[in-house]
């Protein structure tokens, strides 16, 4: 399996070790080592490339690992380094929200933790930061712990954590803050709340005395009426130009179950107040927070300054946002409520199980991700790229197949062709031996696609595929000039190289396969979407794109009977398909999943 980059291209950063180790990887693995080794070797003696080697082994730690992995790829760069990292010493943490399963996003930020901890020699920690108890499930948890294995992150039960572990000493801490003077419990309304934040008006409450506030505090660990209409803030500064630091809220009452433990809690805390004190508890070294977040930092340090804790270093990236895909899970999670998806594995949705379903190799997904780096400038890619680097993953290994539209198909009959069916055994693959072998069966009438039949012109000299070449002798057509008969001759000594068309055609038979095509389009129609399209439904189903699947029936060879659930195939002349329900009995149709091959343009003929 030729797994390749594309021609010319570098990638932005390097594999870590755990990924040169990997079977699971070793063609992705190999190639990026062929192309590293080109860019090194490019304009070098053989001495100098000797020298650079040598150079390399001496750098190597005593367990035989480079210290700097960057270095010793000959492509240092900053961007690869964590400021103040140690090597042995750097602890970090890949920590989801189990309100949705794990997106496109999401996985650029699993990854780059994986990689600086492979490359730190340290500990990655997946924390669930399971704070918000109406958004959340168990059944997010148990995806999201598949998902990150399936990108290669495998992880002991030490090193999977929940925020929920920590309840206890969040509301300890709470309440010394509140002891403290450095929290307050506020009953104003969320609206005008949110409006003094945005004016720098300090809060009636901001001032109440430590009695009071923690007879409040009482109430709504109660839960009480008087309680869920009161939150904890923190007392930071109304005035900061940073708007995060305008007393951010600690605490909310929610009386809803918790899916973890239960009814113990009616108040939780805000991601702003566990994530900082969770953090230092664990012993991260460095938060890698996408950009986005870039204007709370300052937020994240005055709080662990306030709670008298270790700062822990934040590292930035670029949130990793696709053309015509909302990232956002309220989104998502909106689509799955109403039933416009199947559910969070959709073929249409960005999330891992989503386009894996699709037909997207988790190898093309980790080649993309890494070929970006952590680049901290914000970028809009193009699902395009990902879909390129997939095709040449599967283009070198998956097996060739041959369908039929079913709708118009137009049949041809051999003149001189054989009076009774035979059958040949070919290679599914020609040029890869580890896809098997199917059966052909020869027949007098075959069908071809009604797309074919209208570009055929009488006497016209063709190739049937697998077969050889034949003479269209007449073409018969309806009233409205549509073909619907062919009769042509078999000329197998004809040469291929003469003719101009190559079709693909299948037997007249009771044998085909039934097929069910599916093609998807994206979930919207603008490249981007506008903050207040993110935030209202109204707005945002403005941009929904009303139709996003569309079915073509099909007819297929004999041997699709025997494809396996998300097995990939080829349809020769129409493009990648996954197969996500198999064959069962004959009135029922396989459903193939049209695989994008990165041309933008519709697979099906």
């Amino acid at each position: 399996m030729d797994s390749s980059l594309p021609s010319g291209s570098a990638p932005s950063f390097v594999f870590s070790d755990g990924l040169r180790k990997s079977e699971k990887y070793a063609d992705l693995v190999r190639r990026y080592n062929s192309i590293t080794a080109d860019k090194r070797g490019s304009g070098k003696s053989g001495a100098t490339q000797t020298k650079v080697q040598e150079s390399q082994k001496q750098s190597k730690s005593p367990n035989g690992r480079n210290n700097d992995v960057a270095k010793a790829s000959g492509r240092a760069s900053s961007e690869t380094d964590l400021p103040h990292a140690e090597v042995g010493k750097v602890c970090l943490r890949f920590a989801p929200e189990p309100s949705g399963y794990l997106h496109i996003g999401h996985a650029k930020a699993a990854l780059f933790n994986k990689y600086f901890a492979e490359k730190y020699e340290g500990r990655l920690i997946i924390r669930f930061d399971d704070t918000n108890p109406a958004k959340e499930s168990n059944e997010f948890v148990d995806n999201l712990l598949k998902d990150i294995k399936s990108l290669g992150i495998v992880c002991s039960d030490t090193d999977v954590t929940y925020t929920s572990d920590y309840f206890p000493q969040l509301m300890k801490m709470a309440e010394d803050l509140i002891q403290q003077g450095k929290a307050y419990v506020d009953d104003t309304p969320k609206k005008q709340m949110k409006e003094e934040r945005r004016d720098g008006i300090e809060s009636k409450c901001r001032n109440i005395s430590v009695d009071e506030n923690i007879k409040l505090w009482k109430e709504m660990i109660a839960g009480s009426e008087k309680g869920v209409m009161c939150c904890l803030r923190g007392k930071l500064d109304m005035q900061d130009p940073n708007k995060s630091l305008r007393d951010p809220v600690y605490y909310r009452c929610n009386r809803m179950p918790h899916h973890r433990i239960g009814s113990k809690y009616k108040l939780y805390p805000t991601y702003d107040f566990a994530c900082p004190f969770v953090d230092s508890m664990e012993g991260i070294t460095h938060a890698l927070r996408s950009s986005e977040y870039h204007d709370r930092n300052a937020q994240y340090h005055r709080i662990q300054g306030d709670m008298g804790l270790r700062k822990v270093h934040i590292y930035e990236f670029s949130r990793l946002n696709m053309v015509y895909t909302p990232l956002s899970k309220r989104i998502l999670r909106r689509y799955v409520q109403d039933g416009k998806v199947d559910g969070w594995d959709d073929p249409r949705f960005p999330t891992v199980q989503g386009i894996v379903r699709r037909g997207l190799k988790i190898e093309a997904l980790i080649q993309f991700i890494l070929e970006q780096g952590p680049s901290k400038n914000l970028n809009l890619m193009e699902w395009d790229k990902l879909w390129t680097i997939n095709k040449k993953i599967i283009d070198p290994v998956c097996p060739r197949h041959t369908a039929v539209i079913a709708e118009r198909r137009v049949l041809v009959t051999l003149l001189g062709g054989p009076e009774k069916p035979f059958v040949r055994i070919i290679a599914r693959h020609k040029k890869y031996e580890g896809a098997g072998k199917k059966c052909i069966t020869y027949t007098k009438r075959i069908w071809i696609d009604h797309a074919d039949a209208e570009a055929i012109s009488p006497d016209e000299e063709v190739t049937f595929m697998d077969w050889g070449n034949v003479i269209i002798k007449t073409i018969e057509k309806d009233e409205a000039g549509d073909a619907t008969h062919l009769t042509g001759v078999l000329h197998l000594d004809g040469s291929v190289k003469t003719t101009k068309l190559k079709l693909t055609w299948l037997p007249e038979s009771d044998e085909l396969i039934k097929l069910s095509l599916l093609e998807f389009d994206y979930l919207i129609t603008k490249k981007k979407l506008e903050k207040h399209e993110l935030e209202n439904n109204e707005e945002f189903d403005k941009v929904a794109r009303p139709c996003t699947r569309k079915e073509t029936l099909a007819l297929g060879d004999s041997n699709m009977r025997n494809l396996k659930h998300g097995e990939i195939i080829q349809l020769e002349r129409k493009g990648y398909f996954r197969c996500d329900v198999t064959y069962l009995r004959p009135s029922k149709p396989v459903v193939l999943f049209a695989i994008p091959d990165g041309r933008q343009q519709s697979v099906l003929r």
